[in-house]
């Protein structure tokens, strides 16, 4: 563990550094239009639907989807696969629940399934459709299902009297396709690491968490208090280098509100170099997983920066950026939250949330609460929007002290733990994302999931 004398001998100013952007990431689609489809409806248990131009998913009565695709050449390994649907363009067309998608087995005939003689599952849901919109394309993971060159046969089923429908393949444009990514697996241009509150000499949790770091590939990002108490160049040199330093080549800082009590967040600003944004804004935007990502990284000390309402530059810069990225997918990160249980949220930030919402983003990310939060997408008023909101993560927990309680639980939380340190870690593919909470060596805590984007 490292002391406070070490502190006291490290006065030193550290030379501004040029970080390089992360390494461009090598992935081949192969795109598999259906081989067969058809569905299977219980009112009419005999009759085979061979013919239709849609593919039916309800219940009471059952409707049942099934899908045949034949995979080949894949000589890499796979790195996410899709089931890509389109659902019919009539107004009944969508529903509340577009079906659940099993692995069932690949010996049905599309002339002669009828429900009396369906396939049955082979295994657990591979996932969940959810909610689906007429005339619009959904991306299903089946990323689980694909191991390599195959046949591989799908069912879709849903207990929801509400029925979705969906394109067959006798619709050539808009029929069932499976789209299988392939590249080097856990290459750094798919990954983003993020945590904030992290160095503190007076302790080695920020060393733990760093551990973690040392465990895993990818881009990271430190979500602001990078180095406490000030932010000082002696505290950059013998808090924070000995630990997350060693990884100062792939992080993308943010600035929090300690980095701003050494006048101008000098040493913030020094050590990072380059990479920080420019001394005077602290704001930038690099790409991620070869383009299909964009990541936008801003400066929560408004006070600081010209203010963060709209109107301020911070702000019409924000705006300007989300217009000219072609990327369809974006994160954000800052330190401090708009929305938070454990308190300290501020509504100062609406504004930068707001642009984010209007431009689409699926992900904010923050810090500042010593403790880790995932809340459900919502509107900047926090309104759940599970169809175009932002997705909120806080993961407070990269080294200092934690925060165990939550005062008031703020609408539309989903999760929250206040009692282990750890990165998030976000893999992104291509139209979506996967996220799992890392904890330090010795402590658990098992928090998954997978989101689209929009």
């Amino acid at each position: 563990m490292r002391c406070f004398r070490a502190l006291a001998l490290a006065a030193v100013v550290l030379a501004a550094t040029l970080v390089a952007p992360p390494p461009a990431l090598a992935v081949t689609t192969h795109v598999y239009p259906a081989t067969r489809d058809t569905y299977a409806n219980a009112s009419s248990p005999n009759t085979n639907y061979n013919s239709q131009r849609q593919l039916a998913v309800a219940g009471s009565p059952d409707r049942i989807s099934y899908l045949t695709f034949a995979v080949t050449g894949l000589t890499e390994p796979v790195l996410h696969a899709v089931l890509r649907m389109q659902t019919l363009d009539t107004s009944n067309a969508g529903s509340s629940d577009g079906g659940h998608v099993f692995l069932v087995g690949s010996s049905w005939s599309e002339t002669a399934l009828t429900y009396a003689n369906r396939p049955a599952p082979t295994g657990p849901s591979l996932a969940a459709i959810e909610r689906v919109k007429p005339d619009t394309v959904h991306d299903i993971n089946v990323t689980d299902a694909i191991r390599g060159d195959g046949v591989v046969s799908f069912g879709i089923f849903s207990t929801n009297t509400d029925g979705a429908y969906y394109h067959s393949r006798e619709n050539n444009k808009a029929g069932p396709a499976l789209l299988v990514y392939t590249g080097v697996p856990g290459t750094d241009d798919t990954v983003l690491l993020a945590a904030g509150d992290i160095a503190d000499c007076r302790s080695d949790r920020d060393e733990q968490t760093a551990r973690v770091l040392d465990a895993e590939v990818g881009v990271i990002a430190a979500i602001g208090d990078t180095a406490y108490e000030k932010g000082a160049p002696e505290e950059y040199a013998a808090c924070y280098a000995p630990s997350w330093g060693r990884h100062k080549a792939r992080t993308r800082p943010a600035a929090g509100n300690h980095e701003y009590l050494t006048p101008n967040a000098a040493g913030y600003f020094g050590y990072f170099g380059a990479a920080a944004g420019p001394p005077d804004k602290g704001w930038y935007s690099y790409d991620l997983a070869g383009g299909q990502w964009h990541v936008v990284v801003l400066n929560g000390n408004c006070a600081q920066v010209g203010g963060c309402h709209a109107g301020s530059p911070q702000e019409q810069w924000l705006r300007a950026d989300l217009a000219n990225s072609p990327a369809r997918c974006t994160v954000a990160y800052w330190h401090q939250p708009l929305f938070a249980s454990g308190g300290r949220g501020n509504a100062a930030y609406r504004p930068l949330f707001q642009a984010l919402y209007d431009a689409g983003v699926e992900l904010l990310l923050n810090a500042h609460n010593h403790q880790y939060e995932r809340f459900a997408p919502q509107k900047p008023t926090g309104a759940a929007d599970p169809d175009r909101g932002v997705r909120q993560f806080i993961v407070g927990t990269g080294g200092r002290s934690l925060q165990p309680d939550f005062p008031t639980v703020a609408p539309n939380s989903e999760v929250r733990n206040g009692s282990v340190h750890g990165v998030l870690r976000l893999t992104l593919f291509p139209g979506e994302y996967r996220w799992r909470f890392v904890p330090v060596a010795g402590q658990t805590f098992n928090e998954v999931g997978t989101g689209l984007c929009h």
